[in-house]
C-alpha cells in the first residue's frame, strides 16, 4: 500500500478523529479510503448518468434537455 502525508484543515481533522473515537472506523487512514471508494463510485454513477442522458438526446427519442431528464432520473432513484 502507497503511504502518503496529507494536511488536513482542524475542523476535518476533528471531525475524522471524532469518527474513530466513535469506533466508526479503526483508524483515519481506513476513513479517508472509505471516502475516496464512495467519491470514486459517486463518479463512476454520474459518468454512466451522463453517457444515457448523451446517448439518449442524440437518439432522438426525447425532446428534453439534460438536466431535465437528470432531474426526472433523481427523483426516480430517490424515490
Amino acid at each position: 500500500m502507497a503511504r502518503q502525508s496529507i494536511s488536513f484543515t482542524e475542523p476535518n481533522d476533528e471531525w475524522l478523529k471524532a469518527q474513530v473515537e466513535n469506533n466508526e472506523y479503526s483508524s483515519k487512514s481506513e476513513l479517508v479510503n472509505d471516502l475516496i471508494r464512495q467519491a470514486r463510485k459517486q463518479q463512476a454513477e454520474i459518468d454512466w448518468i451522463r453517457l444515457k442522458l448523451d446517448k439518449a438526446e442524440k437518439s432522438g427519442f426525447t425532446t428534453d434537455s439534460k438536466d431535465t431528464i437528470l432531474k426526472l432520473s433523481k427523483l426516480r432513484l430517490n424515490g
